[in-house]
């Protein structure tokens, strides 16, 4: 009996879009050049080798496509939301102190915490530079208004993370600007780029505001379940680095007294010790907040799948309704 292998939705639209995806990178190590500071070349390289879907970058490109355009600065558009992204990595590393990306020493860990502050600096620069050269008002206003997003959504994390009266509502502006502005300026420039109705850039952007909730609530997850080979991330990274993340938060909702005095001590506090992250992850079973969580990821991209069919028929609009789903399957 043959058995029928499917092709991953991402895979799929990696595929389609190959020759533009190849022209993105060539833009973008064009752009990662520095005749004068050869750290930034080294740095970058570094984070480049390291792979990563170019998910952001694929999402403006099916975008753009899917709506007609036909013009060269789609290239542009992704290059930039890869460089918003990339500099963002950056700064969260510095910020989380962390050690591995996508099963590398992260760069803050190879170089130092200056090194990726400024690189990210100017990334960030970069993007801009990218920006205006597409000559849009609209477009300009769309990722800068992001980036601003991301910023203040990271400085908000970084003021709930450690509180555990910190909400799921706080919990969702904070995904909204860290993870989910990025997303849904991704697909909306892609929209606007090509000239698309109103109607249709609001479908795309809420497309990828769905989906870029559903993607963090995911990585909140795998966090605490999946497999660090995999992930590219130690298990139990969240705990460690005091965040609390959309299960911990679901979990101390439910917690009784001697629960509360446990999140203290190991999230308010910082006072962890051994067995202290078995303790946290058989909390998270007990009061059911795995399965929770999922179906919040779940809920999300559906939304996303009923945003996008809002789109005229096309071939890449049915790969991105599949694939608000596959990134809730990659829980399993």
């Amino acid at each position: 009996m043959s058995v029928e292998v499917m092709t991953h939705p991402n895979d799929s639209l990696a595929a389609l879009l190959a020759p533009k995806l190849a022209a993105v990178n060539s833009l973008i190590s064009e752009r990662m050049a520095s005749e004068h500071a050869p750290r930034i070349p080294e740095l970058t390289a570094h984070l480049v080798a390291a792979g990563g879907k170019r998910l952001r970058p694929m999402l403006t490109l099916a975008s753009a496509m899917m709506c007609g355009y036909k013009g060269p600065f789609d290239i542009h558009l992704a290059a930039t939301v890869e460089f918003i992204h990339t500099a963002t990595l950056l700064h969260d590393d510095v910020v989380d102190e962390s050690t591995q990306r996508r099963g590398r020493p992260t760069a803050n860990l190879l170089w130092d915490n200056k090194s990726s502050i400024l690189v990210g600096d100017y990334l960030f620069s970069r993007a801009f530079q990218l920006m205006v050269e597409t000559g849009s008002l609209q477009v300009l206003d769309i990722l800068s208004n992001a980036s601003a997003t991301i910023a203040e959504g990271e400085v908000l994390q970084l003021t709930a993370a450690r509180d555990l009266s910190t909400s799921e509502e706080i919990y969702m502006q904070v995904v909204r600007g860290k993870t989910a502005a990025l997303f849904s300026a991704s697909t909306e420039v892609g929209g606007i780029i090509a000239g698309a109705p109103q109607t249709h850039c609001k479908a795309l952007y809420d497309y990828g505001d769905a989906l870029g909730i559903a993607f963090q609530i995911v990585d909140d997850l795998l966090d605490v379940t999946g497999d660090s080979s995999v992930t590219g991330k130690n298990v139990g990274a969240d705990f460690r680095e005091r965040k609390l993340t959309l299960p911990f938060i679901k979990t101390i909702s439910k917690a009784n007294t001697e629960e509360l005095e446990f999140w203290s001590r190991t999230i308010a506090k910082g006072a962890q010790k051994d067995g202290d992250l078995e303790r946290a992850l058989d909390l998270l079973s007990l009061h059911g907040a795995i399965d929770e969580t999922r179906q919040d990821a779940l809920h999300w991209a559906k939304r996303a799948q009923n945003a996008i069919l809002l789109l005229p028929e096309h071939d890449i609009r049915d790969i991105l309704h599949s694939l608000a789903i596959y990134v809730v399957d990659r829980i399993n």
